[in-house]
């Protein structure tokens, strides 16, 4: 059996739904006509986005909270039998200096980056799986990355390039794994660049992924979706936008697929 086609999917979960790019792709699979549940930490946040784009239903989740997985995928699934769609977008983004001064720097916040941005997702999608699997026509899982997960070229967040990396990498062994399986579930890896949202709010300036800042390869919000429209309608396996398509299609001629 050969994977469903991208946009074939009712029901979407998206973690960080309530803004930046989530709410973005929320808003346009809504307008596609797409069944979206967001799901993010901040109830007050979530409520006036749900509102505001017309979401089916939101939730409270921390995905750092690994413990907290399983019992929100039943009770979502409970509710939302439907769901054939996971959109794994909540992240965060830090400044690390590891050569900082007398080498004082909070671990526990590098920590804490990797159970958002790792340990998270896998085991949300890694809880979905079973259910996705046993769905007659199929769902599709999207994991959003960064080109950073391909080139780390920006110094100032190690950690956050070294997440993206493992999330590329997952992404690309989980697609082999259930294609090898014969599996219906469709796997596809998010490639954002810069984008104007509030992802740099822990930098010094945290205004610097603005084009009004002198940022002339960031992206806003809505040339974003536009790429990631065209990349979902494409029915390909990875959907890279702005300067991420350079970056995303040197790595695979130079490396392939690789499983």
């Amino acid at each position: 059996m050969a994977p469903v086609p991208t946009l074939s999917f009712k029901c979407a979960l998206i973690t960080g739904g309530g803004g930046g790019i989530g709410k973005a792709m929320a808003s346009s699979l809504i307008k596609m006509g797409k069944s979206v549940i967001i799901a993010g930490r901040t109830e007050s946040t979530l409520k006036k986005t749900a509102d505001e784009i017309g979401a089916t239903d939101y939730y409270v989740l921390d995905v750092s909270d690994t413990s907290s997985i399983a019992p929100f995928v039943k009770r979502v699934l409970t509710e939302h039998p439907e769901l054939d769609c996971l959109i794994n977008n909540a992240g965060v983004q830090r400044p690390f200096q590891i050569l900082g001064p007398d080498y004082s720097f909070d671990l526990s916040k590098a920590d804490a980056e990797i159970d958002t941005n790792i340990r998270g997702p896998v085991h949300l999608t890694v809880s979905l799986i079973p259910h996705f699997n046993s769905l007659p026509h199929g769902a599709v899982i999207m994991n959003v990355t960064s080109i950073l997960g391909y080139n780390p070229f920006s110094l100032i967040n190690p950690i956050y390039n070294g997440t993206k990396s493992f999330l590329h990498s997952f992404t690309m062994n989980l697609r082999g794994q259930l294609r090898d399986a014969g599996s219906k579930v469709k796997v596809v890896e998010i490639v954002p660049p810069t984008v104007e949202t509030d992802l740099h709010r822990e930098r010094v300036d945290p205004d610097d992924n603005k084009k009004d800042k002198g940022n002339d390869s960031a992206l806003s919000l809505e040339e974003f979706i536009g790429d990631v429209e065209e990349g979902w309608r494409g029915d390909g396996d990875v959907v890279a936008a702005g300067v991420g398509k350079d970056v995303v299609g040197k790595w695979y001629r130079a490396f392939g697929e690789g499983v």
